[in-house]
């Protein structure tokens, strides 16, 4: 068993690996460049959405607030005409990526400690690097690709943005296991 304490390098080697990685494929690659696409009179959208001060969250609408209201006339009548849609809202300025390429950097600081964890438990201190690779790469891939399936099952997600998001956790997978392996302690 390998002491969590020695994994703090590849944690932060592999989380900063992870940064550049993601920062290259959604800058240089662009292949993320068409998940999202622009709503038909999206002005006019942003004139009657503005001055209802939507607060930052998601809603789903039509929203029927519980299983009964499913069987709602009303609420049938509303999911029938459509539009049927999930929404996230988001605080209103540009200075907003700071934070989330913050928080980035901590989930694949946080990925990488699991990964870590369960490698610590199963291989000893000096352990082959492609044993290391496949532990923490199997784990890590689970935890940044795995769960991205729930909204493309639950939420009508467009299959293409998940595969292309799954792709690129089998990346960050791969990046965080190198790191590992490469800086696994030795015996």
């Amino acid at each position: 068993m390998v002491a969590l304490t020695s994994l703090w390098l590849p944690v932060v080697v592999s989380a900063l690996l992870v940064f550049v990685a993601s920062s290259l494929i959604h800058m240089v690659l662009g292949y993320h460049n068409g998940d999202y696409a622009k709503l038909p009179k999206e002005d006019d959208i942003l004139a009657a959405l503005g001055p209802i001060g939507i607060p930052p969250g998601d809603y789903f609408l039509p929203f029927a607030g519980g299983m009964s209201a499913f069987k709602d006339p009303a609420f049938q009548a509303k999911w029938q005409k459509g539009p049927v849609a999930t929404l996230t809202v988001m605080p209103p300025g540009m200075n907003f990526m700071g934070r989330q390429l913050a928080q980035w950097v901590v989930y694949a600081a946080v990925v990488a400690f699991f990964a870590g964890y369960v490698a610590s438990r199963t291989i000893p201190a000096g352990g082959d690097y492609l044993v290391v690779f496949r532990v923490v790469g199997t784990t890590a891939f689970m935890g940044y690709a795995l769960g991205l399936w729930q909204m493309t099952i639950w939420y009508q997600r467009s299959v293409a943005t998940t595969l292309k998001s799954t792709f690129d956790g089998l990346v960050y997978a791969c990046l965080t296991a190198g790191a590992f392996g490469w800086l696994w302690p030795a015996a």
